[in-house]
């Protein structure tokens, strides 16, 4: 059983430091990353997976191009000649979906099988009457939807202007926590270095945020804002007025609520452990 716990860590901590984040602060994994972690040495045969993987997409009415997106960059190849190598930036459902049609003998494939499984059924409960859910579904669910809604903000924040998107969103903190910045509430929750400040946050703690992110989106498409400086101070007046609503209707105050005891990666990795007992 020891030795189990550890291969899950392990696993996670595989598949999650081969995790990238665009400019947006979307994840996603390269393919030739993802070919190495599960024990496949030659692209070849892989890239016969992914095309499987990428027919399983089509049929489960996806766009394959939303998750598959085909990329390249040029790599030397001796004498300092160079070609070009293929390569794709997957989601987390593509790699759900790559998993699944990898070779199942190979011991990281089905820890893979069960990461990847786990990852893309938090992703689902919003199918679920919400007030069914128990508070840590509740939390996977509320912070499924601040991760889309940040990637959202992030385009129209883009659009803006905005170039300094750890500032942009240190803003919105501001307004919303009293002045606390991503780095105050972290210390605050006395959280280890660069663990995510949204996976330690409760329910209710995660929808204001939440509240945030998809008024300021709203609020700076609708007013047409073209300015960084005018898209930070639209984040923090945001954040501030949430903060204000919360105050005249007798809630707690953000900063008040409590930090759930487990992170949501440490759920993640409990599920992965009692699926594989």
């Amino acid at each position: 059983m020891k030795k189990e716990l550890i291969k899950i860590e392990e696993t996670t901590e595989t598949f999650e430091s081969i995790k990238h984040l665009d400019e947006y602060g979307q994840e996603y994994w390269s393919a030739r990353e993802l070919m190495q972690a599960l024990g496949y040495k030659k692209w070849d045969k892989f890239v016969n997976v992914i095309q499987n993987a990428k027919i399983a997409c089509s049929k489960s009415a996806n766009l394959v191009d939303d998750h598959f997106l085909q990329v390249g960059k040029m790599v030397e190849i001796g004498s300092g000649a160079k070609r070009k190598q293929k390569d794709y930036k997957l989601t987390r459902y593509a790699c759900y979906l790559i998993v699944q049609n990898a070779n199942p003998k190979k011991e990281t494939v089905a820890l893979g099988q069960t990461y990847f499984a786990i990852q893309t059924r938090k992703q689902e409960i919003s199918e679920l009457e919400y007030s069914s859910l128990t508070e840590d579904e509740k939390r996977f669910y509320q912070r499924n939807l601040t991760k889309k809604g940040n990637y959202s903000l992030n385009q129209v924040a883009k659009e803006a202007g905005v170039k300094n998107f750890a500032r942009f969103h240190n803003f919105g903190y501001k307004g919303l926590y009293n002045g606390e910045t991503a780095d105050d509430i972290a210390k605050r929750k006395k959280l280890r270095y660069r663990e995510d400040i949204l996976d330690n946050m409760g329910s209710e703690e995660l929808a204001a945020n939440l509240f945030r992110i998809t008024q300021t989106e709203a609020k700076l498409k609708r007013e047409n804002i073209k300015n960084e400086n005018d898209a930070n101070q639209t984040h923090y007046i945001i954040g501030k007025n949430i903060r204000e609503v919360i105050k005249k209707n007798g809630g707690t105050m953000p900063e008040d609520l409590p930090t759930p005891k487990k992170s949501l990666k440490e759920l993640e990795k409990e599920s992965m452990s009692k699926l594989l007992n």
